[in-house]
Formats: C-alpha cells, sequence, structure tokens
C-alpha cells in the first residue's frame, strides 16, 4: 500500500479549522456551528474519499482556543510553524493564514522542501507570486493556489451554457455574491492583513470568470465601497469588457438586505438565471427574432410597446443541466501533482493573471476610471 501523503497547517481559523476536520475525517467536507467545523458526508457520489491517499500531520495556531479545539479532535498540534518545517515526514504545508503571511509562509516551506498548498488569495500581488514562483522553481516542489470555486456547480453550470452556447452567442454575464453582515470582525477588516472584500470573494468570482473565458479583459472598471469598514472594501462592484464584446458585471455586496440571483447569463437567443447556492433556476430559449410585434402595456403612466414581455407561444423554459462533481478534486490534485502523478489544474500562471485583473481593479477604483488590461 502506498505512504500517505502527510500534510500540516498553518493556521487553524474558520478555513484552517475547515480543513482539519476534512483532511482528518476523510471526506473533504465541513459543516460549522458558530466558528466550530466539524465533519460532513458527502452528497455526491463522485466524491474521492481523501482518508486512502493524505493524512493530516498536524496543525499550529498562535491562539490558545484554537489550539485546544484542535487537541479536541484528536488532532495533532505543533509548537509552531518552524516545527512543522522541521519535520521530515510532513510532504506539503497548507497555509490558512491572514493574507499577508502568504509570501514568507511559503517560501520558508518551500525553502524546508515542503509542497505548499496556499489559501486565496495566494499573494496580495502579482510580483509576490513570481517571487514564490521562482522559488518553487529552484527547491522543485508544487505550490498550488488553493482557488477552488472552479467546481462549484454553479459555476459548472453557467460554463456549459456559455461554452456549449446553448442558449446562443452570450453578450454578457452578472454573478453577485450577496450577504448583509458586512466584513466579519476579525483581520478581513484591516487593511495590513490583506483583508477586504476584493480579496476574500473578489478573487473568486473573477477566478471563475478568467477561467471561463479563457482570455483576460480588454478593459477594467472597478468601484469599491466602505460602508461599514473605513480600511477595507466592503462592498465590490467589477465591470470586465472582452475583445469579443463580451461583458461581465461582477459584485459581491455585504450590506443588501434583499438578494438578487447569483448568475445571469444573456445570450442571442436566451437568457439563463441561477437563483441561489442551491441551483434553483432556469433558461429561457427563444423559438424566433421574427415574431417581433407586441401589443402594449401599461408602464407607470405611460404605454411602453418597446418592453412589452414576449408571449409564451416565443418561448421555451428549459431547466438547467445539473453536475455531480468531486468536491474534493482540488485536493487530489495538489496530492497527484505533488507525486508526479498528475498535471495541476489550478495553475500558477493562471492565479497571476487573476491577481493582475484584481490589480487593474484597484488601479481603476483609485482612479474612477476604466482601465486598459495589461498582461
Amino acid at each position: 500500500m502506498e505512504k500517505k501523503f502527510r500534510i500540516a497547517i498553518v493556521g487553524c481559523g474558520g478555513m484552517g479549522s475547515g480543513h482539519a476536520v476534512a483532511l482528518q475525517s476523510g471526506t473533504g467536507e465541513t459543516v460549522y456551528k458558530g466558528d466550530v467545523a466539524s465533519a460532513k458526508m458527502p452528497d455526491s457520489a463522485m466524491t474521492t474519499y481523501l482518508g486512502d491517499m493524505i493524512e493530516l500531520a498536524g496543525i499550529t495556531d498562535i491562539d490558545p482556543a484554537r489550539v485546544e479545539w484542535a487537541v479536541s479532535q484528536g488532532i495533532s498540534v505543533y509548537g509552531d510553524y518552524q516545527e512543522i518545517l522541521a519535520d521530515k515526514t510532513v510532504d506539503a504545508v497548507l497555509i490558512a493564514t491572514p493574507n499577508h503571511l502568504h509570501k514568507p509562509m511559503a517560501i520558508a516551506a518551500l525553502r524546508a522542501g515542503k509542497h505548499v498548498l496556499c489559501e486565496k488569495p495566494v499573494m496580495l500581488s502579482s510580483a509576490d507570486l513570481l517571487d514564490v514562483m521562482e522559488e518553487a522553481h529552484k527547491a522543485g516542489k508544487v505550490f498550488y493556489p488553493r482557488q477552488n470555486r472552479e467546481w462549484d456547480e454553479d459555476f459548472l453550470i453557467i460554463r456549459k451554457i456559455y461554452e456549449e452556447e446553448l442558449l446562443g452567442k452570450t453578450f454578457e454575464i452578472r454573478c453577485r455574491i450577496m450577504g448583509a453582515r458586512g466584513i466579519p470582525g476579525d483581520w478581513r477588516g484591516k487593511k495590513e492583513f490583506g483583508g477586504g472584500m476584493m480579496y476574500d470573494w473578489g478573487v473568486h468570482i473573477i477566478d471563475r470568470i478568467v477561467k471561463m473565458v479563457g482570455k483576460p479583459p480588454k478593459s477594467v472598471f472597478c468601484d469599491l465601497k466602505y460602508i461599514t469598514n473605513e480600511e477595507c472594501d466592503d462592498n465590490v462592484f467589477v465591470h470586465m469588457t472582452f475583445e469579443d464584446g463580451l461583458t461581465v458585471r461582477l459584485e459581491v455586496d455585504t450590506c443588501h438586505f434583499v438578494s438578487l440571483p447569483l448568475w445571469n447569463l444573456f445570450a442571442d437567443h436566451g437568457s439563463a438565471e441561477i437563483q441561489n447556492w442551491n441551483c434553483d433556476g432556469r433558461m429561457m430559449r427563444l423559438s424566433s427574432w421574427q415574431d417581433k410585434d407586441a401589443l402594449p402595456i401599461v408602464a407607470g403612466s405611460g404605454l411602453t410597446k418597446t418592453m412589452a414581455p414576449r408571449t409564451k407561444d416565443t418561448l421555451t423554459e428549459l431547466p438547467l443541466p445539473r453536475f455531480d462533481f468531486d468536491r474534493n478534486a482540488l485536493y487530489k490534485n495538489f496530492v497527484e501533482t505533488c507525486q508526479g502523478k498528475a498535471e495541476q489544474i489550478v495553475t500558477n500562471e493562471h492565479a497571476l493573471r487573476v491577481l493582475k485583473v484584481i490589480e487593474a481593479c484597484f488601479e481603476s477604483a483609485k482612479r474612477q476610471e476604466v482601465v486598459t488590461y495589461k498582461e
């Protein structure tokens, strides 16, 4: 039987504790009660059982309460990060610390001969990622960005509609991540730690769009708001334009109390809507553009024929395509990449492009104007 791949985790907060429980249980899934993670069996038959390939070596954290929690879960605890790096039985380090620590911890791990799986955003700048990529190359080790949202079902649905042109050629996509609790009251609200919603959720939806479209935007406009926090952005709006005319609107909102659809896709022969994380929604496909005539409807104090809805005989309502998917695909690919058995799916080159788009967003928000994206 092949030796299990041993991973140690640095940082045992919300994300780190989730990783710890997922890897210890082998299910790869967690549920939360407050800030405490616990194991949940996967509801997908495709989900890889991680216990056959990965062993959790242990965790380290500077917070005594988190260390106490780990002990209560039967998880081994290292005294500090240096102890992990000195442990020759550890194959890889999973970095789940505040964002500003990702670079120094990744470099230290690579120089200690460890592979690295790093939480998003992998770095706070494209220059930092280039430095880490160079260190990984010199060490002959894998540095793997944990940008995991391309395996989510909502993304798989919208990508299929886009790539296979199920509703014709897409001309606009909208994605909204909406909450109503402001920025969490921890390091994510501190600029010095790399906080803010652009780095928390903006990175996810930009990652997905860049992955789906397969190329960077031509231009970017971004607006950041600071409603509940003076230091860090708590609401993000991004408008991207691509060479083929496609436009993408992305929103991350933490102060919205009436939710809008998670996804909208508009194409020349139909539209699609995904309402929520459960992937409730529908597609509406146009039978023909030839029937353009319509009776006027009352619109406020006047009439409109232009905006009158289509009659049912010219539209067909269709269910969204659905997917069974492997929730543990990223963990599996990381291990197999480190073992030389697979190609890295979430590449550093892709993560670099995502960071450059984010940098263009910050530049646009600062200047309050459209900026041209540069590779």
